[in-house]
């Protein structure tokens, strides 16, 4: 039976992004990506222009001045065409509610699916920054390592020199 290193067991116990990121790590490829440049659909791009106006103060004041407006004018007008419990004005103000409720539930869903994306993606980054640091560190270890061995090197030949010295002087 062949033996297998350990390095291959290691790496067969990885899951699928970890290997994608030791084979990038391996091959020296980058990680990080621009995950900003994926084209939005129509539908996307409306649902994040409503969900953005309707979540502003500009929204807010323009509701209060429509509504005041509303009011002000059934209230003016002799013959009002919406009297005081402003039945037609609440059925607008829930038909709005009731369209873009959804709507911006639409952006928060692709928003939310970014934010995973960009999970993922810091998750990849920084399992492959990890990497790198622990191959950094090996090296440095490598560079010490091979320095110890230099300077012992040098010190026996100190020492011999020393002894070649003191043999030759007299006592």
């Amino acid at each position: 039976m062949t033996e297998m290193h350990p390095l291959v067991t290691e790496i067969a116990r990885l899951n699928a992004t970890e290997r994608h990121i030791i084979d990038r790590f391996i091959h020296r490829q980058r990680v990080a990506r621009d995950i900003t440049q994926v084209r939005m659909s129509f539908g996307d791009r409306v649902a994040d222009h409503v969900a953005a106006f309707g979540g502003s103060w500009t929204f807010i004041l323009i509701a209060l001045a429509a509504i005041s407006a509303w009011m002000a004018i059934n209230i003016i007008m002799s013959k009002a065409f919406d009297p005081y419990p402003y039945i037609l004005l609440n059925l607008v103000l829930s038909c709005l509610a009731a369209l873009q409720a959804p709507i911006i539930m639409m952006s928060q869903n692709r928003q939310a699916t970014h934010d995973r994306l960009d999970a993922q993606h810091d998750y990849e980054i920084n399992t492959k920054a990890e990497i790198e640091i622990v191959a950094l560190h090996a090296k440095l270890d490598e560079i010490r390592d091979q320095k110890w061995v230099e300077l012992m090197k040098v010190q026996e030949q100190q020492l011999a020199l020393l002894a070649q010295l003191a043999s030759r002087q007299p006592s």
